[in-house]
């Protein structure tokens, strides 16, 4: 455990890990301060890096199971201690590292009697186990078992739904939040006679990154938030009298993705994200990866330049076509 006694500077804001402590390979503790503040700034920036380090920052995690021989989800076997809920609940806690986008396969393939672990899982190079030690079930006798896995990265948590239910593959709830806890608090001193504030920032994470790095992450995911605003140009905005509507751009279609012809047009578009677009996650990595951040960047590539984006499939572009259809009819 490390800790640091805390000075406030006068002059600058400034930042500081004042503890940081690893209470096990799956539990991280750290501990933060930002200051000088005004008066009120402390809570404004506390509420929304809470919000960012729960919901904004990208996890990886154990999706579905499949076996031939399960039945159903609440199937027990001889020579297996534990039900195959109990399986699915113990996959569900495996933490995961990675940097990946889409889906990758996993698979489990053991045969007992022994102690069936995370370090039995056969992994693609791209993902790391954490713990190799979690438990995932006992064999008591000399059976084989044999699961295959899915494993996605994504933000947020996903719970499954009977609908994803498949004949031997079964959904697992998905808790991509690596941030398990975050907290904030305030300390209020004077420094003559102006009031300042320190902000205290803690944070739990499950061991896939420190929480220093997922303070930057948050920090990061936070500023791309607030980007559009930096760059929004008033001339570009056309409210009627009386009435609050914006004019957005029109998207025409012709077999391809037609270019923007004005550079007024292309300066709106440049600052119209995708992440604006309720695209399915899958596909907004995809764009993502390709560089594919705007609408600008969007409209400048054909419909068979899309097709050649790695996981995007022919109905994923048709999605993206629809959405920017429906765009067009708000000018």
């Amino acid at each position: 455990m490390v800790r640091e006694k805390v000075t406030v500077s006068t002059r600058t804001l400034q930042w500081k890990c004042v503890e940081s402590r690893a209470d096990s390979k799956r539990l991280y503790y750290g501990r933060f301060i930002l200051a000088p503040l005004m008066k009120g700034q402390a809570d404004t920036i506390g509420i929304a890096m809470r919000r960012a380090l729960l919901g904004e920052i990208e996890g990886t995690c154990i999706t579905r199971a499949k076996s031939e021989k399960i039945p159903h989800e609440y199937s027990t076997f001889v020579g297996i201690q534990e039900s195959v809920h109990e399986i699915l609940m113990n996959l569900k806690e495996i933490v995961l590292r990675s940097n990946l986008y889409g889906t990758r396969n996993a698979s489990i393939c053991v045969k007992g009697p022994g102690y069936v672990t995370a370090q039995d899982i056969i992994l693609p190079p791209s993902i790391e186990i954490v713990d190799n030690t979690q438990h995932i079930a006992n064999l008591t006798e000399p059976i084989n078992l044999c699961i295959e896995l899915q494993i996605e990265r994504n933000r947020g948590y996903r719970i499954k739904t009977p609908n994803n239910f498949q004949e031997g593959s079964y959904p697992i709830d998905a808790v991509f939040m690596p941030v398990r806890n975050a907290n904030h608090s305030i300390h209020s001193y004077v420094n003559g006679n102006e009031k300042q504030e320190i902000l205290f920032i803690e944070i739990w994470t499950n061991g896939s990154l420190t929480p220093k790095e997922a303070l930057h992450e948050a920090s990061r995911n936070l500023i791309d938030l607030f980007i559009p605003f930096l760059h929004a140009e008033e001339e570009n905005l056309h409210f009627e009298n009386n009435q609050h509507k914006v004019t957005l751009p029109l998207f025409t279609f012709h077999g391809k993705l037609a270019n923007p012809k004005k550079i007024k047009k292309e300066n709106t578009l440049k600052y119209i994200f995708i992440d604006q677009s309720e695209l399915p996650p899958r596909v907004y990595n995809c764009l993502k990866r390709s560089n594919i951040h705007t609408l600008l960047d969007l409209l400048n590539n054909s419909q068979e330049d899309l097709m050649k984006i790695k996981h995007l499939r022919i109905e994923d572009v048709k999605h993206i076509l629809n959405i920017l259809e429906i765009k067009k009819h708000f000018e």
